[in-house]
């Protein structure tokens, strides 16, 4: 198979043996209409000149990549589920595919499956994947690494010609299988295993190769999993400041959804907010509002908490509380950089760019029903009043409600103005993602097997991307 250069197979976490996963057969699916193929991100990983019909055999038939896993490993984890501790849990509809180093950063990457057959975790489920769960996860993790948030990345959509039933969707469905890249697929979860199996040797086993893996400025730490601790707080601190400023609800944020590299991922009834709402849910099965938009820090604090739990069969009670105490301020100071971030601006001191996001904040809220999330990002990007108020919201923006956040923004300076010379910030709207336009663009291609909406929303979610720039 032609691989570049910049191919370079590490498959690691088999070598952790049978304790920690389970080799498992994808499955044999009628059809594999290749639906969407992420060059960009294969270029990465040294993948991209696959012909289509390589690319169909390593991710429709799963065919093993050259040099890396023999075959695919179904990972095993627990996890609380909406608080409630769950045993039965493990990969049940997807498996580790393959490990590969990433060009240029040399980080250790996953190639995993969502919908790719049934596994010894899969309890009463079937395995797959509808092909509107793959198009939603593709549109998810596209929008999000577009604002700047830590994400898996869409990889591959391949239909596999199968007809799904759903209870909470018109059935039957049509299928797919999905693969995505990311940095890990160690969750909090899979700490929760061995501890709930009362194995300290295995968990002693994880911290060591996390860090091995995916943190080695930590190999010459005193206390390694403390160490790591710290570390995957400060991780999550920062994806959780970024869910905040993009406006984006997971939905589900269980402690089996959280992964120790601090990336988002696995996006089912995800939402974006259409305006300021800290009581905002994505799931219809919600009903506490727990995972809600404003819960979100709390929800993964929490989270937090049972990961250190874990730990305690191997570090002291008082050095783990300690690095989780340190949540809090990593949280608030991510929040202000991230919010900043988005808009485009250069940090001050620590007061003033806390008083500025709060007056930010305060002034989402202002905008009441009239102001959507992402219009005023975009409106205000590089502190630019003039643009602002000659734009479609620039009588509201002359209101009281926003005279603190204009009189505290004018002591701000622009971080790379340039970027206001991309032709996106030449039209009155930005790039978007709210729910209507994504069942819009599943309802062309359910009704007319029509992909271009899509397509051509990818497109200009890629362009975003490169004007907003955001790293």
């Amino acid at each position: 198979m032609p691989v570049s250069s910049s191919y370079r197979p590490d498959p690691r976490f088999m070598a952790l043996g049978p304790e920690f996963s389970d080799p498992v057969e994808p499955a044999d699916f009628p059809k594999t209409l290749l639906r969407r193929r992420n060059d960009r991100a294969a270029a990465t990983v040294g993948l991209e000149a696959l012909t289509d019909a390589e690319w169909v055999a390593h991710f429709g038939r799963f065919e093993p990549l050259p040099g890396n896993q023999p075959r695919p490993l179904a990972m095993r984890y627990h996890g609380h589920q909406f608080r409630s501790y769950n045993p039965d849990l493990g990969d049940g509809r997807g498996f580790l595919f393959a490990q590969l180093r990433e060009a240029g950063a040399d980080r250790l990457l996953d190639l995993a499956t969502k919908g790719s057959g049934q596994t010894p975790w899969s309890r009463q489920g079937d395995g797959r994947l509808t092909l509107k769960g793959g198009m939603r996860e593709i549109l998810a993790a596209g929008m999000l690494e577009a604002l700047g948030v830590p994400t898996s990345r869409a990889f591959s959509l391949i239909e596999t010609g199968e007809q799904l039933a759903r209870n909470d969707e018109p059935s039957p469905t049509r299928s797919s299988v999905l693969v995505r890249l990311s940095h890990s697929h160690i969750r909090f979860g899979t700490f929760q295993r061995q501890a709930y199996l009362d194995r300290a040797d295995n968990v002693g086993v994880l911290v060591d190769h996390c860090i091995d893996a995916y943190f080695p400025e930590l190999a010459g730490a005193a206390d390694r999993p403390v160490a790591l601790l710290e570390a995957v707080v400060a991780r999550t601190a920062r994806l959780v400041s970024r869910w905040m400023a993009a406006g984006f609800v997971h939905g589900v944020l269980n402690s089996d959804n959280m992964v120790v590299t601090g990336e988002s991922f696995d996006y089912g009834p995800w939402r974006f907010l259409p305006r300021n709402d800290p009581n905002f849910t994505a799931a219809y099965f919600d009903h506490s509002g727990l995972y809600s938009f404003g819960r979100q820090p709390e929800a993964a604090f929490w989270n937090l908490q049972q990961l250190a739990g874990c730990l305690t069969l191997v570090a002291e009670h008082e050095a783990l509380i300690a690095a989780l105490n340190g949540f809090g301020v990593a949280y608030r100071d991510e929040l202000r950089r991230s919010m900043l971030m988005r808009l485009g601006l250069r940090g001050r001191d620590a007061d003033a760019d806390v008083d500025l996001v709060n007056a930010a904040f305060r002034a989402l809220q202002a905008g009441g029903d009239r102001l959507r999330w992402e219009p005023f990002f975009f409106d205000w990007f590089c502190g630019d009043e003039r643009r602002a108020l000659a734009g479609p919201r620039g009588d509201l923006y002359a209101d009281e409600g926003f005279a603190d956040f204009r009189r505290l923004l004018a002591d701000f300076e622009p971080h790379r103005p340039e970027r206001l010379e991309h032709d996106m910030f030449a039209g009155p709207e930005p790039e978007e993602m709210l729910i209507d336009e994504v069942e819009a663009l599943w309802s062309a291609i359910d009704a007319d097997d029509d992909w271009g909406p899509l397509n051509a929303k990818l497109d200009r979610i890629e362009t975003a991307r490169q004007a907003w720039d955001l790293g």
